[in-house]
C-alpha cells in the first residue's frame, strides 16, 4: 500500500515538475530569441501558460495514466495509444484551462471559441513534444524498476547476475542521455510555429522518431548502424533548421558496413557533440564529415567510425564525469570490453572523434 502511494506521489510530482520546467524553458527560449521584451509580458505569459500546461498535464496524467496501466500487461503497442491519448486529451485540457481562466476573469468571455482554436494550433505541437518526452522517461523508468524487482525476486547464478547488472547499467546510461533530444529542438519549433507551421510539424515528426528510438533502445543493447544513421539524419534535419547554412557536411558510410552493430544513440551522441561544441560556437558555422572503414589488426576485424568537425577540438581526458562521451566510453566497455574504444585526435585540420567497435 505504501509503495503504491509512493508511486502515485512520484507520478504526480514528476508531472508537475516537468510541466513547469518545460513552460519556463520555452519562455526562456523566447526571451533569448527576442520575442518577449518586457518583464510584465514574461510574467503574464508564464502565468497564463502555467495554468494551461498544468491543467492539461494533470488531466492527461489521470486519464492516460489509467489507460496505460490497464494496457501495460497486454500485448498492445503503447506508442500509438499514447499519441492518440495526447491528441484527445490536449483539446479537452485546453478547453478546461480556458474555462478556468474565464471564470477567474483572467480572460474576457468574448470570442471564447476563436481564442480556443488559436491556442490549440500553438499548443498541439508543443503538447506532443512534451507528452512524448514524458512518456519516454516514464517508460524507461518503469523498465528499470521492473528489472530491479526481478533481480531481487530471483537467485541467479553469478554470471547471470553480472549480465543483468550490465544491462541495467546500460539502460540507466541511456535514460541519462535521452532528455537531450527533447530540449534541443525547442528553439527551432518555437521559431517555426509562427512562420512555417508545416515545417514545425515536420520537426515534431523528426523528434518523435528520436523519442521512439529512445523507447525501443531499452530492448536492445546493440542495433545495426543503418538504424543509427536514420536517427542521425533526423537529428541533422532538426539542427539544419536552427543553424541553416552554418551547418555544412555529409555522411559517407559504405553500404557494406551498415549492418555493423553499434550501441543505440552512440553515433548520434558523437554527431551532437561535434555540432554543439565544434560547429555552433563558430560565427560562420563549420563542416562535418561522418565516415566508416574496416581494419584488420592482430587477426581481429574492427570498424572505425569517425565524426570530424572543423572546430578547435578537445582532449578526451578533460571530459568531466557524467558527460555524454564519458557515458559512451562506459557503454562500449560494458558491451565489448577491450575490443572497443573511443579516441579524439586531429587529422587534416579537423577534430576527429573515432569510435571503434568489433566486427564479427
Amino acid at each position: 500500500m505504501r509503495s503504491h502511494i509512493g508511486s502515485a506521489r512520484y507520478k504526480w510530482g514528476f508531472t508537475v515538475a516537468v510541466t513547469n520546467l518545460s513552460v519556463l524553458t520555452v519562455f526562456l527560449v523566447l526571451v533569448a530569441a527576442g520575442q518577449i521584451r518586457t518583464g510584465r509580458d514574461f510574467l503574464y505569459g508564464v502565468g497564463y501558460s502555467l495554468i494551461f500546461a498544468n491543467v492539461t498535464a494533470l488531466l492527461g496524467t489521470l486519464l492516460l495514466g489509467i489507460a496505460l496501466e490497464k494496457l501495460a500487461h497486454r500485448r498492445v503497442p503503447l506508442m500509438p495509444i499514447s499519441i492518440l491519448g495526447i491528441i484527445i486529451i490536449l483539446p479537452l485540457g485546453c478547453l478546461a484551462a480556458q474555462a478556468v481562466l474565464v471564470a477567474l476573469r483572467f480572460l474576457p468571455s468574448g470570442h471564447f471559441w476563436f481564442r480556443y482554436l488559436h491556442l490549440l494550433k500553438v499548443a498541439t505541437p508543443l503538447g506532443l513534444v512534451f507528452g512524448l518526452g514524458a512518456l519516454a522517461y516514464a517508460t524507461l523508468r518503469a523498465r528499470l524498476e521492473t528489472a530491479e524487482q526481478r533481480l531481487h525476486e530471483k537467485e541467479l547464478a553469478e554470471e547471470r547476475t553480472r549480465k543483468l547488472a550490465a544491462e541495467t547499467r546500460l539502460r540507466s546510461l541511456e535514460s541519462w542521455i535521452h532528455p537531450h533530444f527533447l530540449f534541443n529542438t525547442l528553439n527551432s519549433i518555437s521559431a517555426l510555429i509562427a512562420i512555417d507551421p508545416t515545417r514545425a510539424e515536420q520537426i515534431v515528426g523528426r523528434l518523435a522518431t528520436l523519442l521512439r528510438a529512445s523507447l525501443d533502445s531499452g530492448n536492445h543493447s546493440l542495433i545495426p548502424l543503418r538504424q543509427e544513421l536514420v536517427l542521425v539524419e533526423s537529428y541533422l534535419d532538426i539542427e539544419r533548421v536552427r543553424l541553416g547554412d552554418r551547418l555544412r557536411g555529409r555522411v559517407e558510410i559504405p553500404a557494406a558496413l551498415e549492418d555493423v552493430s553499434v550501441p543505440p544513440l552512440s553515433l548520434q551522441s558523437l554527431v551532437e557533440n561535434a555540432i554543439k561544441y565544434g560547429i555552433t560556437p563558430q560565427p560562420n558555422g563549420g563542416e562535418f564529415l561522418i565516415t566508416a572503414r574496416t581494419e584488420n589488426a592482430a587477426g581481429r576485424n574492427s570498424v572505425h567510425i569517425d565524426v570530424r568537425d572543423s572546430g578547435p577540438g578537445f582532449d578526451l581526458a578533460s571530459i568531466p564525469a557524467g558527460h555524454g562521451l564519458d557515458k559512451l566510453v562506459e557503454r562500449l566497455d560494458a558491451l565489448f570490453g577491450g575490443q572497443a574504444s573511443l579516441s579524439v585526435f586531429r587529422r587534416d585540420g579537423f577534430s576527429v572523434v573515432e569510435m571503434v567497435v568489433p566486427r564479427p
